[in-house]
């Protein structure tokens, strides 16, 4: 990647992109494919205005009159799921440095499949960790136990030699800080394996409208902990765009990749303003606003 290139966005088949790519030529890559739910994946994004005959009430018994303002969705259905991955968890494989880590985000619908499958391609000594992200949103069934994580695998390309920046990752609070003393009190602890994050909260400015949409908490971990400044960081199923965010944040170079024109559109609005972002295969300027902040600068990241 060229020195005044930060960032750099394509508009692609991810095999494709992954197969022309040089090996051993990133550090870092981090994944949130499909999780193959067989549904359409959607979010509506809507506003509320003051109106006598609204459809819902609000604040004090005022009546709000709802109106969607943008729909994004993509198809979550594959028929052979672990064909679909394969090919480009190869390819991952040989692009990875050899000090480099994969981090696969799935969740309990496919997450053993892929385990045995990473098995096949890294080998099984390569398998790091099992990282659980825990949260508490959404509906509860009442003939199972909600399910309210999301499973992440963690592989390095060289099990005996891999980043893991043991310092740079962000400390956590005790539960029981009475327990522990004061000085560790304020100094926090590392992280589990077991990570309580919440969603990106509805009414953030971290929020995109994306529906698959990560929480930079969750990616800036990622990133400070396995990959150094300056390297490249890879996401070859891009959506929101968050894997870019959380490394322009933290000095690092990074490459995303989609092939839906929505995230692309979703990014485009995310990264306007951010200087050194080449785009391939798609014009970011029509869903833009030039001299507005977009969604980081907003944010202060």
């Amino acid at each position: 990647m060229q020195h005044d290139v930060t960032g750099r966005i394509r508009f692609a088949d991810n095999l494709d992109v992954l197969r022309a790519m040089p090996e051993a030529s990133v550090e870092l890559i981090y994944i949130d494919p499909p999780f193959n739910t067989g549904k359409v994946q959607q979010r509506t994004r809507l506003r509320t205005t003051r109106s006598a005959a609204g459809d819902r009430i609000g604040f004090q018994g005022h009546r709000y009159q709802s109106l969607v303002v943008g729909t994004k969705r993509f198809s979550d259905l594959f028929d052979d799921y672990l064909a679909f991955l394969e090919p480009r968890l190869v390819e991952a494989h040989r692009v990875l440095a050899p000090h480099g880590c994969l981090y696969l985000h799935l969740d309990y619908r496919e997450v053993h499949y892929c385990k045995v499958l990473l098995d096949t391609i890294f080998g099984r000594d390569a398998f790091v960790n099992e990282i659980i992200w825990a949260y508490d949103y959404g509906g509860r069934p009442r003939n199972r136990w909600p399910p309210k994580h999301d499973n992440i695998l963690l592989y390095a390309r060289t099990p005996s030699d891999f980043v893991f920046n043991l310092a740079e990752i962000e400390r956590i609070p005790y539960m029981a800080p009475g327990l522990v003393g004061p000085e560790k009190a304020s100094r926090g602890k590392l992280p589990t394996d077991t990570w309580w994050h919440t969603i990106v909260p509805t009414n953030s400015r971290e929020k995109t409208g994306y529906p698959t949409q990560k929480p930079l908490g969750i990616l800036r971990r990622i990133v400070q902990a396995s990959s150094r400044p300056g390297t490249t960081v890879l996401d070859f199923f891009a959506g929101s765009g968050t894997t870019g965010a959380a490394a322009l944040e933290l000095g690092r170079r990074f490459i995303l990749v989609d092939n839906n024109i929505e995230a692309l559109e979703v990014m485009a609005r995310r990264f306007d303003g951010v200087a050194g972002i080449e785009w391939i295969g798609f014009d970011p300027v029509p869903h833009q606003r030039r001299g507005e902040p977009g969604i980081l600068r907003q944010s202060g990241r």
